[in-house]
């Protein structure tokens, strides 16, 4: 049953204004020339589109919705921030809510990242922080340290900084000519591993983890400010860090004075276990970017938090960081924030990731059987699960195959079959998943046996 009216408020049909009017984010539009699929209504764990369907939400929307769907209490502070104050912008004066969500972000955070600059999402943290780290080089005499060393595959948003650290070439070739002096190396994925490195992760690590101190050497310490990963690498298909890696990338960014970047805008807020995910790997970085999970989605909110060593040039004196965004640490989005970390607390959110990520894992990994699933690989409420042509060499799809793999019929049959997740071949062909962290089995079951099911089909085509 329909929870919408079929029409817009100008009276014209819904699907139509939206073939018409609505230019969709990373979308090909021309998908939506036979039908637009419309989300109307969540509830808990699941989402209704306007025919009625219910689908089990195996995303968390797009990684964001951690404590799930229809949740009260974080519409209600949104209804009581905006009847208190709408609007006000942080650019010189403050207000009640960001100085409390800023007070509590820097108490969850490892060491002493203490300063909090509000952003309205992850790639304008990211942005943030190259910014950040190319003006303290400034400050304290630094001035030729403004490039940065991020990973290859790897997705760090789409403004033309963001877009530079970015490692996927194919979101970057129609924006170029990008911010100089981003560059790139190896991820983690030890699936792909070199093979004399394949059977020994700690030594893969190692191996990963120097190939920054090589390109750090190559461009020369001297022109290097940052080095920007993610604790679980997302495009590609979510991989974590092998043993001992971050702990070899903060000695090599301390050797050579170069700011360790935490990206955390999907892997923050128990996404993979704590409230910062540098905590579940034991580094403490000089830089967090966080966003999505911050307020479970229920208002825009990033961050990028920042070391007392970074805030120091601009703590007295007439230094100003001439940066900012409108709309940061918007009030009711503040309060939104506020609100979902004391449902966090109230309901030990990451204390039930901890506890159930294991039965995840297992439930997941016995999808291995199938002659189509590689790797299942991830942390946390986190993970990705590879498709491979050829389980005993790994050998993956071509770009053809992967075209009519994916959208040709993956991404439509999962969601017909009632899982919202996505299929994606940024990397090798993955299917992605990331649901709400207040899962349990049941919801693992439901899941795994949607993709059992499809992907079956999937090989039998094939």
């Amino acid at each position: 049953m329909s929870t919408t009216a079929p029409v817009t408020s100008l009276g014209t049909d819904r699907s139509a204004a939206a073939r018409a009017h609505l230019w969709g984010h990373f979308t090909r539009q021309s998908t939506w020339d036979h039908g637009v699929p419309t989300i109307v209504r969540g509830q808990g764990h699941h989402i209704w589109d306007d025919t009625g369907r219910r689908y089990i939400d195996g995303l968390s929307g797009l990684f964001v919705v951690q404590a799930g769907h229809g949740r009260t209490e974080l519409a209600e502070a949104a209804r009581a921030q905006a009847e208190q104050l709408a609007f006000f912008p942080l650019w010189s004066y403050a207000h009640p809510q960001a100085i409390d969500l800023a007070e509590r972000l820097a108490a969850y955070a490892p060491g002493d990242l203490n300063h909090v600059f509000f952003t309205t999402g992850g790639g304008e943290a990211v942005e943030t922080a190259w910014k950040l780290a190319k003006n303290y080089f400034k400050l304290t005499g630094k001035p030729n340290k403004y490039k940065v060393i991020s990973r290859s595959i790897a997705y760090h948003g789409t403004t033309h900084g963001a877009l530079s650290i970015t490692g996927l070439p194919t979101l970057k070739a129609q924006f170029e000519p990008l911010v100089p002096g981003a560059h790139k190396v190896p991820n983690t994925n030890e699936y792909r591993a070199p093979d004399h490195l394949r059977d020994d992760p700690k030594a893969f690590g190692r191996w990963a983890a120097d190939r920054i101190g090589d390109a750090i050497e190559m461009e020369g310490a001297d022109t290097v400010a940052a080095v920007f990963l993610e604790p679980v690498q997302n495009a590609g298909g979510c991989f974590p860090p092998p043993p001992g890696y971050f702990e070899r990338v903060r000695e090599i960014c301390d050797e050579h004075d170069v700011l360790l970047v935490s990206d955390e805008v999907i892997c923050a807020f128990g996404r993979i276990g704590s409230m910062f995910a540098c905590d579940d790997f034991g580094y403490v970085p000089d830089m967090i970017t966080c966003a999505k999970g911050m307020s479970s989605g229920y208002s825009p909110i990033g961050a990028l938090i920042a070391s007392d060593r970074l805030y120091e040039p601009f703590a007295t004196g007439d230094a100003s960081f001439t940066h900012g965004y409108t709309f940061g640490g918007h009030p009711v989005s503040a309060a939104v924030a506020n609100a979902n970390l004391d449902l966090f607390e109230r309901e030990g959110i990451t204390s039930h990731v901890k506890e159930l990520a294991p039965a995840f894992r297992r439930t997941l990994e016995g999808l291995l059987d199938l002659p189509i699933v590689g790797d299942v690989r991830g942390e946390g409420f986190f993970y990705g699960i590879e498709l491979v042509k050829d389980k005993a060499t790994r050998e993956t799809f071509d770009d053809e195959e992967s075209e009519r793999l994916l959208r040709g019929f993956l991404s439509g049959a999962l969601y017909e079959a009632g899982l919202y997740c996505r299929a994606d071949d940024r990397g090798d062909p993955v299917i992605q998943l990331a649901p709400p962290l207040t899962c349990g089995q049941a919801e693992f079951d439901e899941i795994t046996a949607i993709l059992r099911g499809v992907l079956t089909e999937a090989w039998a085509r094939l």
